[in-house]
């Protein structure tokens, strides 16, 4: 088989779009609406907060995804290959101790295998209760949600066999459909209030921290979290379509991804005080800020960015067990090569593995907002033993320039 280079191609860069980034391209569909849940409901929202928390997401994505995974943790590759366990690879000889955080962290991701799926699939489907689209009307009733959420995860599980580069192929096109679709969005949004781009500021991010209208505190860090979930994916899915492809393509992410939030920012500052919303919590900014004739189309294009997303982290979590098998972390399982090229695997075992967890997360917490802070706790995980196994790189790096 021959093995996959890190090569740039057009063809490279829209499956990488089908591929890595599903799961950070579906955040603006709950992160906003935590923000404004952890201030109460609309009426509590004032503009120095949104401002404050659009801030503080821009300025994430900066330091962790794009500094910390696209430019540090994407240069830590074994054999072109990223994620966890590769890093643990190159830096063992550093220490034993160092497997422990290895350990933690792949466990973690696996955790977020799970949860990405469930939640990513269940927030973009809640979209639709309630909804009237000319005859039809869609149920309230959250049970309903659950059963179509089900078979839509049933349905990815079953597809993996297939492999990466042909659901890529067929996924990239719709990434690449949804991130111009939250850009544009996102900008129409933003002609009613071009006062929002000041919240590209840091001045804003470290000022809401400390202000009286944010009534969590630093704890709305956990909802501003969840606006870099993915990153790991990047790193992890190196390997399945090279890194080159991922900085040519990441650029045009992030800029989608921020002029969608701060559309959604200019939207609620509009209608804070809005009698229609003021009194609501738990409302979504990203569907309300659409026209109505928008929304079946929204619902849709997000529905199947939600499926792509779950992709994201199942096929990083098939290269995660594959990792772990090489370094004799776990026994032998029967690994696949579906697709054309050595790093395209699955891996039978672990996808109905991950496939009856992630249907009992569904069930057993009933809604997106519940999931929320199990979700941000695997993600954190994953980052912080990453952050340790990347720092040992590092020093051995700078060790290796500068010899005692």
């Amino acid at each position: 088989m021959e093995k996959k280079k890190s090569t740039l191609s057009a063809i490279g860069m829209l499956i990488t779009l089908g591929i890595v980034y599903g799961d950070i391209g579906t955040s603006p569909l709950y992160v906003m609406n935590a923000i404004i849940s952890d201030a109460g409901t609309m009426a509590d929202v004032k503009p120095e907060y949104i401002l404050g928390s659009v801030s503080l997401i821009f300025w994430t994505l900066m330091l962790i995804t794009t500094i910390k995974y696209v430019l540090i943790a994407m240069k830590a590759d074994n054999n072109n290959e990223g994620g966890i366990f590769a890093l643990y690879a190159l830096v063992k000889p550093q220490g034993k101790w160092l497997i422990i955080p290895a350990l933690i962290g792949g466990s973690a991701l696996l955790a977020d295998g799970t949860l990405t799926p469930a939640v990513t699939v269940t927030s973009a489907m809640e979209g639709v209760k309630g909804q009237h689209f000319g005859n039809l009307t869609f149920s309230n009733q959250q049970s309903t949600v659950l059963i179509i959420v089900t078979v839509i995860l049933l349905t990815i599980f079953i597809i993996q066999k297939f492999g990466t580069d042909k659901i890529g192929r067929s996924f990239g096109p719709i990434m690449l459909i949804w991130f111009s679709f939250i850009g544009l969005a996102g900008l129409l949004n933003l002609f009613s209030d071009f006062g929002v781009l000041s919240a590209l500021s840091p001045v804003y991010a470290i000022k809401v921290l400390f202000s009286p209208v944010n009534k969590v505190g630093i704890f709305i860090l956990g909802s501003v979290f969840l606006a870099t979930t993915g990153a790991e994916a990047l790193y992890s899915d190196m390997g399945q379509v090279g890194k080159r492809n991922i900085y040519a393509t990441w650029p045009f992410v992030c800029s989608m991804l921020m002029l969608n939030y701060l559309g959604q920012a200019a939207w609620v500052i509009a209608n804070s005080t809005n009698n229609q919303f003021k009194n609501i919590s738990g409302i979504n900014p990203f569907y309300e800020m659409l026209p109505d004739n928008f929304k079946i189309f929204a619902i849709i294009i997000a529905t199947l960015a939600a499926i792509i997303a779950s992709q994201a982290l199942i096929t990083g979590s098939f290269t995660l067990v594959q990792e772990a098998i090489g370094l004799k972390i776990l026994p032998l399982l029967k690994v696949k090569f579906p697709g054309k090229v050595q790093s395209q695997l699955y891996i039978e075992s672990v996808n109905w593995m991950l496939c009856i967890v992630t249907i009992g997360i569904v069930w057993g917490f009933g809604t997106s907002e519940h999931m929320e802070a199990a979700y941000g706790l695997a993600i954190t995980m994953t980052m912080l033993m990453t952050t340790l196994l990347l720092h040992q790189f590092l020093l051995m790096k700078v060790y290796s320039y500068f010899p005692a």
